[in-house]
């Protein structure tokens, strides 16, 4: 029999129910205190993801792209990003799908080409107070919605005014670029090398990063294919601070029908020498 006063020892291996208690308090309270610790370094870190998201606008200019449309946009809304597609005068259901996904949608009446949607798209952007960034990305699926955090980060960080997609800087993605595309991209960059002396690995890459700053200080004029060379000369003009960034482009029979064909370049070529011409 234990002495009056005298608790019997716990058997061994157990535990007390105070000594239990107090342990299973002392592992709550730990466990309240790391989760604190961990909300002190995740609410700011969301807080801020949700501020960079809410500072950007991600702009697609899109001509009869029903077929690819939504999925791209669902895309970009998954990872929180706002999106407005503009609709360069689709006789299809362009628009309709693209809303139906979650897009902000702004409608040509006619087509006018990608050089003038994305200008009515960066008028858009620019005209919310709120925007900080804006980002540029193709209708056709062959962007990943990771690109546009790759794309803002340089300019988060306040290295670079403007970032500008490239599949060269790693070799691995060019495997699957189609050879004659290859051809008219290396053609393309050193042409763009020569005209504005930006040391350019890859040019007409439809994703592209500017800050609120670089963006409004652009004057584009060219609406069909050549604008992409014009943002490249106004960026080199203005001396802003450019980044090029890697990223991978998904070629798809879709996306490669859609693409440039010879005669696009053709074009490009033709509008940029009526710009220097003028």
């Amino acid at each position: 029999m234990p002495r009056r006063g005298v608790r019997p020892a716990p058997a061994s291996g157990q535990r007390s129910w105070r000594a239990a208690g107090r342990s299973v308090a002392s592992d709550s309270q730990e466990r309240g205190r790391d989760l604190n610790r961990r909300r002190r370094v995740h609410v700011p870190q969301q807080r801020e993801d949700d501020a960079i998201r809410n500072g950007c606008w991600v702009v697609i200019a899109a001509y009869r792209e029903a077929t690819a449309i939504g999925a791209v946009v669902h895309g970009l809304r998954e990872h929180g990003w706002r999106v407005v597609v503009v609709d360069d005068g689709s006789a299809d259901a362009t628009a309709a799908v693209a809303r139906a996904a979650g897009a902000t949608v702004v409608r040509h009446a006619v087509n006018l080409g990608q050089g003038a949607a994305l200008r009515t798209g960066f008028a858009f952007a620019l005209a919310d107070p709120s925007t900080r960034a804006v980002v540029t990305f193709d209708a056709d699926g062959q962007h990943a919605p990771e690109a546009v955090a790759a794309l803002l980060a340089p300019l988060q960080r306040g290295e670079a005014d403007a970032t500008l997609g490239s599949r060269f800087l790693d070799p691995a993605a060019t495997a699957d670029v189609p050879p004659l595309r290859r051809h008219l991209l290396r053609l393309a960059t050193r042409l763009a090398r020569l005209t504005t002396g930006l040391p350019l690995t890859d040019t007409h890459n439809g994703l592209r990063g500017f800050t609120r700053e670089a963006l409004g200080r652009l004057t584009l004029t060219q609406d069909r294919m050549a604008h992409a060379s014009e943002i490249l000369s106004q960026l080199a003009r203005h001396g802003l601070r450019v980044r090029e960034v890697s990223v991978a482009i998904r070629y798809s029979e879709y996306s490669v029908a859609k693409g440039q064909r010879m005669i696009d370049a053709v074009t490009i070529l033709w509008d940029l020498f009526l710009t220097r011409a003028r």
